[in-house]
């Protein structure tokens, strides 16, 4: 019950914010040309309470899913189309830049919201973890890798990375993108002794998504053992008999310090037993655990203590620089999600609707530290503003298509056809919503019960 209540409240609180901030771009730029506003609403369905001040409206109805401005004239009928036409304050008596504007405004209050809330966090907050390791020690080199065919090895320490000498691993990640396609001259502390080497970066360094898992390295950020806070039962950890509080000292005689290097290497190591020496209340324990796979990676199935952190907040354009960076990839993976599904590369199915968003919201409002806040709110905002400019109609982009078909052809689409299209169009939106809330109430296990 907590965690639905939790789920529940953020999921209104979110949502409702965003969605609020959205219309109120349309309600902004429609009062802007002087078209008259009669009901700025969040949510949906019958009317719960509000107020009326002027002309508008202003109200909460029953359901929190959406919300909507509605403008004189913006949908008219046959009946009362003679009558809106004459009225200067109509939704259709404006110019179409003029109404596509209003239609672009919703959108790029989104986009700016996600990119203030990524400002605001990187400015003040910047979480960053408290303890790290001072050098650049490379914590584990995957077989086979760019940087293992480049001699590379698991220990190393990088000296010098293109020339800068002792750098930190923001430098040798910054210097790593400028020499994209390009060999970069490294040398590594082995056991006391200097290598020099030549690493080929790839082109993909040139990417904002790129990582130095791409080149096969998995840095050592942290000191000490990976510590466990929990683990699942009926995963591989549980039955191999790992505990809450032990400490993995090493895999397979590897020392990791990190989940994400122990995620890298059960990757390589493709599912095969595993032994883990750990110290449990200061006594060595040795157990063996073979990973599972779920979707597309191998896990045992616990959960790491988090990273202690400490607030870094950074400089205004490095604030900026970074809120824009997070603007750019969370775009380009929202534009690939949509490529993949309409090449049926990618299952509707796999997508995330209310009840999903709201179990997100409620995770994230209960985990330490803010990015997890700032950054869901951020991502939800920019996916709505990019959603909206879909050219379907009853969205926002399918509004400004119909008007740029419409400045195209001279005249006015036939109010005929535009309730046609936008009868179908609703009755395919009610269906995909109804699908999505299905599939995301499937994945709650309500029905497993029912399951063979």
């Amino acid at each position: 019950m907590h965690e639905f209540l939790v789920s529940a409240a953020a999921f209104i609180v979110l949502v409702g914010l965003i969605v609020v901030l959205h219309e109120l771009g349309h309600f902004a730029a429609a009062k802007f040309f002087h078209i008259r506003v009669e009901a700025f609403s969040f949510g949906f369905g019958p009317r719960l309470f509000g107020f009326k001040y002027g002309e508008t409206d202003y109200k909460v109805c029953l359901l929190p899913l959406g919300g909507f401005v509605k403008m004189t004239g913006e949908n008219p009928s046959e009946e009362d189309a003679q009558d809106i036409a004459s009225d200067p304050a109509a939704f259709t008596s404006h110019p179409r830049w003029q109404r596509m504007i209003i239609g672009l405004a919703g959108p790029v209050v989104n986009f700016l919201l996600c990119l203030a809330l990524m400002f605001a966090y990187y400015a003040f907050f910047n979480e960053v973890p408290s303890v790290n390791v001072r050098n650049t020690a490379i914590e584990w080199v995957t077989p086979g890798s760019t940087a293992a065919s480049a001699g590379l090895r698991t220990g190393d320490v990088i000296l010098s990375f293109d020339g800068v000498r002792h750098p930190d691993w923001d430098t040798v990640y910054a210097h790593a993108r400028l020499n994209a396609n390009q060999m970069v001259p490294v040398t590594v502390d082995r056991g006391g002794v200097s290598v020099q080497l030549s690493l080929p970066i790839p082109s993909s360094a040139k990417d904002d998504s790129f990582d130095f898992a791409d080149l096969g390295i998995s840095p050592q950020f942290l000191p000490g053992p990976i510590e466990v806070a929990s683990v699942q039962p009926g995963y591989p950890a549980a039955s191999a008999g790992l505990r809450s509080g032990d400490k993995i000292e090493s895999v397979d005689g590897l020392a990791f310090h990190s989940t994400n290097t122990l995620l890298a290497y059960m990757q390589w190591d493709q599912g095969k037993l595993m032994h883990l020496t750990l110290l449990r209340n200061g006594v060595a324990v040795a157990i063996a655990a073979t990973p599972t796979k779920v979707d597309t990676r191998w896990m045992l199935g616990f959960s790491p203590q988090p990273i202690p952190i400490r607030d870094q907040p950074l400089s205004f354009l490095s604030a900026s620089k970074k809120s824009l960076a997070f603007f750019k990839s969370n775009s380009l993976l929202v534009a690939e999600v949509l490529d993949r599904l309409f090449t049926h590369r990618l299952s509707v199915s796999q997508l995330m609707g209310p009840v999903g968003i709201a179990k997100a919201a409620g995770e994230a409002a209960e985990m330490d530290g803010w990015l997890p806040k700032f950054g869901l709110a951020s991502e939800i905002s920019l996916q709505l503003g990019i959603l909206n400019l879909l050219p379907f109609p009853i969205l926002d982009g399918g509004m400004i298509l119909l008007l740029l078909i419409e400045s195209a052809l001279r005249h006015d689409i036939s109010l005929v056809i535009k309730e046609r299209i936008y009868t179908a169009a609703f009755v395919v939106l009610i269906a995909f919503f109804a699908f999505v809330l299905f599939n995301d109430v499937s994945k709650l296990g309500l029905f497993t019960h029912i399951k063979p």
